[in-house]
Order: C-alpha cells, then sequence, then structure tokens
C-alpha cells in the first residue's frame, strides 16, 4: 500500500514538473530539459527527479545549474498543485540513460562486426580430425 502510495506520488510529480518546464522558467540557461523519472522515498519526504537535456555538454551543464537555482520554485508549485501537508524535497540528478544508451549501441555494433569476422573465417571451413573425436575402445552400440 505504501509502495502504491509512492509510485503514485512520483508519478503525479513527473507530471506537475514536465508541465512547468513546459512553460518555461525565466532562466536563459534552461535547455530542452525532459523529466524521466522521479522516485520519491519510503517515507514521501523526499523526491529525486532525473532528467535529460537535449544538446551539448555545456548546455547540460547549464541546464542542471538552473533545475538547482529553481528548486524552490517547482518544489512551491509541487506543493500548491498536490495539496498535501508535507511536501517532499526535490533533487535534480541527470540521467545517464542517453549515454548508457549509445555505449550499448557500440558494444551491439562491435559485437555485429567481430561475428561477421567470424562468419567470413569460418566460410569453407572443415573442421580438424575425425567427424566423430572420441575414442572408443569397445566398438560403438548399433541402435
Amino acid at each position: 500500500m505504501a509502495g502504491e502510495r509512492q509510485a503514485r506520488l512520483a508519478d503525479r510529480i513527473r507530471v506537475i514538473l514536465a508541465e512547468r518546464l513546459e512553460k518555461g522558467l525565466r532562466d536563459p540557461r534552461l535547455g530542452f530539459v525532459t523529466i524521466t523519472d522521479v522516485r520519491v522515498s519510503g517515507d514521501l519526504q523526499h523526491a529525486s527527479a532525473f532528467y535529460t537535456v537535449l544538446g551539448t555538454e555545456e548546455e547540460r551543464v547549464a541546464s542542471g545549474a538552473a533545475l538547482a537555482s529553481a528548486t524552490g520554485m517547482l518544489r512551491k508549485e509541487v506543493g500548491r498543485q498536490l495539496n498535501i501537508r508535507l511536501v517532499p524535497t526535490l533533487e535534480f540528478i541527470p540521467d545517464a540513460l542517453p549515454e548508457t544508451a549509445v555505449h550499448l549501441e557500440d558494444l551491439l555494433r562491435q559485437a555485429r562486426e567481430r561475428d561477421a569476422e567470424v562468419a567470413e573465417l569460418a566460410t569453407g571451413a572443415h573442421p580438424a580430425g575425425e567427424a566423430d573425436p572420441y575414442r572408443r575402445d569397445e566398438p560403438a552400440p548399433e541402435d
């Protein structure tokens, strides 16, 4: 039951933050930010908002600074819309998902290239030795 309440609160906070960021902040440092996930602590006192920024590394850093400076205002907005007694503290964490996805794509591409190289080397190759490499002292039983 508590986990269900956590999940509902996290989802609601994610929607509120996304809608507020879509309207824009008065901070020119803020780039194209997407809230990817929100996790709320078990006691509902702390919310970690994960975000990604479309753009260069400098834009990511600038957007992170803009979110950090707007945390109080965004928390107030969350509290106003949730209408709960204790509003959780907000923490913005850059989501490593895009970097991880790029890294995984690179690894998969390398694996495909190596598989193709091995397949090319195996073309026309014949196994060394006999067809049945196992020694038997007695003749194989016939089925």
